[in-house]
């Protein structure tokens, strides 16, 4: 063939070209540099934080059934056959050869029964786990064979497989690492999962590692995970754009400049979670309705949404979404009225009333703290700012330390069914996460008909009705759902779930 000259040099140099980007391409997938907005608290799946946690739990851990790339659809994971013998009862398989990270052997059907009973029965001393409803449907759990048992049900669960079984509650752990390192487990994740926890710096960052010896399917495409805690959002902006973290969560002031950045966009996704102002019913004149229902008015939310959020993420009624089941479509939207909020006080014997408003201790988190002062101000309310720091603000979630809060700014994530939602106000929370300390036995009876009942008009019907209950209690001033922003680089295809907050790391691929 008689190539000419000029052809032959521009052939050679597409191939070098080519082997330039081949090349490139290898060493993306080396390490990938995320940020998270704050350090991790706990990583028990059972007494975890939130989805920072999460995060990592799911990378590190295996369940018995996992959430298809994007979806809310599950496949199966370290379970190599599911059987549901009814709607109380499946029996399970695990795939042989799945090893513990740190040297703790092999999972068996005896690690899935011990994982399971702590939910049923508590920790080693006997004290329920923050997430215990997550698998509240399970009465008990049969080993049949060294991979192999049987999973009996109280009741049908139409929640068990996404809420529980196929996320980080359901994270499979080594009876004998827990055994062995007691409450260590917190801060020492020992799983089966695609990732391995190698390094954590407090405060700063840590770093996952891909396992070599991981037998299951989708094994992750980074080597290696750099995680960086920039608590502060021009700070992680600023450093997306130092080319430090190639994955960040920003705020919506940094769309437009991120945007603008060759080679990187901003991905904007609607969130599913509910942010409110919670109101401690056991705290002094927050014990009156009407104290709570003048605070409700005396707070200007649309105020908070422009001054906050800059006017980019929607109004919340009430604490389920748009889209998930239970959506309360014609919950009531409080405008902001001064002078009814005044009256309301007065009718309660009150001139003026002096609260602590506790809150995180973001640029965010404070802006609605000062808004939320400012205009409660002229209905006779004064409030006291007091702004934690993310580990400080968290701690409130054990040991009944949130009692002394008296009003709370509350950041929650979401899940696909509103039980999970639900379950952080019934009367057993206190102590916990129901930081408004309120107890209803029908929110509590409802919140358990609507786990075991598999009609979704049904469920419906009873968590529009579980909402009107706190609606009446007045003890929540819904704020938003949030709206989600992350800067990406364009070689990059993040993997997240319909709670944005939720990514699936081993997902994380090159374009």
């Amino acid at each position: 063939m008689n190539i000419r000259r000029r052809s032959f040099l521009l052939g050679s140099t597409a191939v070098g070209a080519l082997a330039m980007v081949r090349a490139a391409r290898a060493q993306d997938t080396a390490r990938l540099k995320v940020r998270f907005e704050h350090d991790i608290g706990n990583l028990d799946p059972g007494n975890r934080i939130g989805s920072v946690e999460d995060n990592i739990i799911n990378a590190c851990c295996q369940t018995l059934v996992r959430y298809e790339p994007g979806a809310t659809d599950w496949t199966l994971d370290a379970a190599r056959e599911i059987v549901q013998v009814s709607d109380t009862e499946f029996t399970f398989e695990l795939n042989p050869g799945q090893m513990f990270s740190g040297g703790y052997g092999e999972m068996t059907a005896e690690d899935v029964k011990f994982t399971i009973d702590r939910f049923i029965h508590g920790d080693a001393n006997g004290n329920p786990l923050a997430f215990a409803d997550d698998l509240g449907a399970i009465e008990s759990v049969e080993v049949t064979g060294p991979y192999s048992g049987r999973v009996r049900l109280r009741h049908p669960s139409p929640a068990l497989w996404r809420v529980g079984l196929g996320d980080a509650s359901g994270a499979i752990l080594s009876k004998k690492a827990v055994e062995e390192l007691g409450e260590a487990i917190g801060t020492t994740l020992v799983g089966s999962g695609r990732y391995e926890l190698a390094e954590w710096r407090p405060n700063e960052g840590l770093t996952l590692v891909r396992r070599e010896d991981f037998a299951g399917v989708n094994p992750g495409h980074y080597d290696e995970i750099a995680v960086r805690v920039i608590p502060e959002e021009q700070t992680a902006a600023l450093a997306f754009m130092a080319d430090e973290t190639d994955f960040s969560p920003v705020t919506y002031e940094f769309r437009d400049r991120i945007n603008a950045i060759p080679g990187a966009h901003v991905i904007d996704q609607d969130g599913t979670d509910y942010t409110w102002i919670g109101m401690n019913v056991e705290a002094g004149p927050l014990s009156d309705l009407r104290v709570r229902q003048a605070i409700r008015l005396g707070i200007d939310i649309d105020a908070i949404l422009a001054g906050a959020y800059g006017g980019d993420a929607g109004r919340a009624r009430s604490m389920l979404a748009p889209g998930i089941l239970g959506y309360w479509e014609d919950a009531p939207s409080y405008g902001y009225d001064p002078v009814q909020a005044r009256a309301l006080l007065d009718e309660a014997g009150y001139a003026s009333v002096d609260l602590t408003f506790t809150s995180l201790n973001d640029a965010q988190s404070l802006a609605v703290a000062q808004i939320a002062q400012a205009t409660l101000a002229p209905a006779g309310v004064n409030l006291t700012l007091n702004a934690l720091d993310p580990g400080a603000f968290w701690a409130m979630g054990a040991n009944d330390a949130s009692a002394v809060l008296e009003l709370a700014l509350v950041p929650y994530s979401s899940k696909t069914d509103p039980g999970f939602q639900t379950q952080w106000f019934l009367s057993g929370q206190v102590g916990l996460w129901n930081w408004q300390r309120w107890q209803s036995e029908e929110f509590d009876r409802l919140h358990a008909e609507g786990n075991s009942t598999m009609d979704n008009a049904r469920r419906e019907e009873i968590y529009i009705r579980m909402q009107q209950l706190l609606d009446e209690s007045a003890t929540c001033v819904w704020i938003t759902h949030g709206r989600h922003h992350f800067a990406c680089r364009d070689w990059l295809s993040p993997a997240l779930l319909t709670n944005p907050q939720t990514w699936q790391f081993e997902n994380f691929a090159p374009v």
